[in-house]
């Protein structure tokens, strides 16, 4: 049966003028909403205890299983608010079948769909006051995440298990102009192998990919890319966003699913595109085709896609004694298809898709 949620306001919300300021500049990640939402799940009772109260601090056990086994998993999704005053998200069906896929993989009890979808709908009808304004590309971040929360130091999987979401108001991702990513590709590290949980969302993905992102920065790049473990050969993705490539024909390629994410904006764009006449090809894809491809202009574009910055283009390629260099201004498809996605989130364009789900 549904989640019956209970629903006890912040006595101590921020004051408007507060909230105003936030809302000016929010950033990413910084501030986050008067509420948060938490159900809890045994294998007696299944899920329970669903409700939406005050932000704050959370009280763990020193023996809680999460900060020894790393048994958790989360998404990324966002709240839009339309000219009409009314708030959106976006493909959260998806959100919600990934999350599912995801625990599965990492042993953790499946929310059903209605009750994640239902989750988010309620946090974001409580904080409804802190989704931004449809001008410009600010939204609202929405954070849902499910941990191992029994207190017991062993390995198996845990026998109580916590799901909540948060929310946090995100600004432009690109503040001043878009301008392409430099890319660093690293040959000592990779993110995943085959059978691994490179196609979960999980935290312990994010965390192996810091230290390469560490050597791209060191070399002055804005994002690394990892290639696959068996051959060192195939590029599989970035930290945290997938990879299209325009050829001049104009099909465009992306590397295939098996050990990266299945981004929600990835498939969209596979959708969109082949409805702008761009067919999209999901194979694997060699560095070496990567190379070759824009170097002699076969590959005229390159862009990434993600939640955060929805798609965004990708410049010079660098590598331990050599690169290739990309465009330093943002390709015409790949503006083409970032503006169009922007304004169905936004409401802007007809959402011939489906993709969007009115919340308030």
């Amino acid at each position: 049966m549904p989640l019956e949620i209970a629903t006890t306001p912040n006595p101590s919300p921020r004051s408007d003028a507060e909230l105003a300021e936030i809302l000016a500049a929010p950033g990413f990640g910084t501030y986050f909403t008067d509420h948060m939402f938490i159900v809890e799940w045994t294998p007696e009772r299944g899920w329970h205890d669903a409700r939406v109260e005050a932000y704050g601090p959370l009280s763990l056990d020193p023996a809680t299983a999460v900060l020894h086994y790393a048994q958790e998993i989360f998404e990324g999704m966002k709240a839009y608010r339309h000219a009409d005053g009314s708030v959106w998200t976006f493909r959260a069906e998806e959100n919600a079948r990934r999350m599912a896929a995801s625990s599965r993989r990492l042993a953790l009890p499946e929310l059903p769909e209605e009750d994640f979808l239902a989750a988010v709908d309620a946090l974001v009808a409580a904080d409804e006051r802190w989704v931004p304004g449809h001008e410009g590309e600010s939204s609202l971040y929405l954070r849902p995440f499910m941990f191992a929360s029994e207190s017991f130091l062993g390995v198996r999987p845990a026998q109580h298990v916590t799901f909540m979401v948060i929310a946090s108001p995100a600004g432009a991702y690109f503040k001043g102009g878009i301008t392409p990513l430099s890319l660093w590709l690293t040959e000592e590290y990779t993110r995943a192998g085959r059978g691994g949980m490179g196609a979960a969302k999980t935290g312990g993905n994010y965390a192996s990919s810091l230290v390469a992102q560490q050597e791209a920065a060191a070399h002055g790049c804005d994002q690394v890319v990892f290639l696959d473990v068996a051959e060192n050969r195939y590029v599989e993705e970035l930290g945290g966003m997938n990879l299209y490539f325009l050829y001049a024909d104009g099909r465009i390629v992306t590397p295939a699913l098996g050990t990266i994410l299945e981004g929600i904006t990835r498939s969209a764009i596979i959708e969109l595109a082949g409805k702008m006449g761009h067919p999209v090809e999901e194979r694997p894809f060699a560095i070496d085709e990567w190379r070759e491809g824009v170097a002699s202009g076969e590959i005229t574009e390159v862009f990434a896609c993600g939640t955060a910055a929805v798609v965004t283009p990708v410049g010079t390629l660098h590598w331990d004694g050599g690169k290739v260099e990309g465009s330093s201004e943002p390709g015409e498809l790949t503006m083409a298809i970032r503006e169009q996605l922007v304004d169905i989130q936004l409401g802007r364009a007809d959402d011939t898709f489906g993709w969007m789900r009115r919340v308030v």
